[in-house]
């Protein structure tokens, strides 16, 4: 064989080493999905507990893939890693002089573990006594953010990020079912769409 022929030979192998570690990266995620899934249905675990950790351990499945599939391209694991750590120090530095950052890393935690309120429910966040504020379906529960869904008459649906501190620092009601609010929307909303069908089809 060939010098040439030999170098092309050990390249492709290394190509086709490192896509198939992304390909078990997938495929691992996508087990894990579908186990968390069956696990959820089971014993009935929270969806915003469930949701927090595929993600993490969806984050460490492709950051090890991502170190092995560097590696087998020929770039130092060790050369990563160290940067990658450089990196972290210089954002943890940044991160812990963020407070308020850290302050709603804290609450998503706490919203996850105390559970004022579930993904897919229905709530509302009052600004002072019973004073109306922002409202929705919770549809997202990350980090920072809880996300809300708001529906609107005219047909748009808007989402709202709220940052997780502010559960925290004012009341949140909160309906497992769909209020009456919502529903009186939804129902404007089928409603002009019938309309709208009607007046097309003539």
């Amino acid at each position: 064989m060939s010098p040439m022929l030999a170098q092309a030979t050990y390249i492709a192998t290394k190509i086709g080493e490192a896509f198939a570690i992304l390909a078990i990266a997938w495929l691992l995620t996508t087990l894990l999905r579908q186990l968390l899934r069956r696990m959820s249905t089971r014993y009935d675990l929270a969806p915003a507990f469930a949701l927090g950790l595929r993600r993490g351990l969806s984050t460490v499945i492709y950051i090890t893939a991502l170190l092995m599939f560097l590696n087998r391209v020929g770039i130092s694991g060790s050369v990563v890693w160290t940067t990658l750590t450089g990196f972290v120090a210089v954002g943890a530095v940044a991160f812990f002089a963020a407070w308020s950052v850290l302050s709603n890393i804290f609450c998503a935690f706490l919203i996850l573990t105390t559970r004022p309120f579930r993904l897919y429910d229905y709530i509302e966040v009052l600004e002072n006594g019973d004073k109306p504020g922002l409202k929705g379906r919770v549809v997202d529960i990350n980090f920072v953010y809880t996300t809300l869904q708001e529906t609107h008459a005219n047909g748009d649906d808007t989402v709202l990020q709220v940052p997780n501190s502010q559960f925290f620092q004012r009341t949140t009601r909160r309906w497992r079912h769909e209020p009456e609010w919502s529903r009186v929307v939804r129902e404007q909303k089928t409603a002009e769409s019938a309309e709208w069908q009607d007046a097309g089809g003539r």
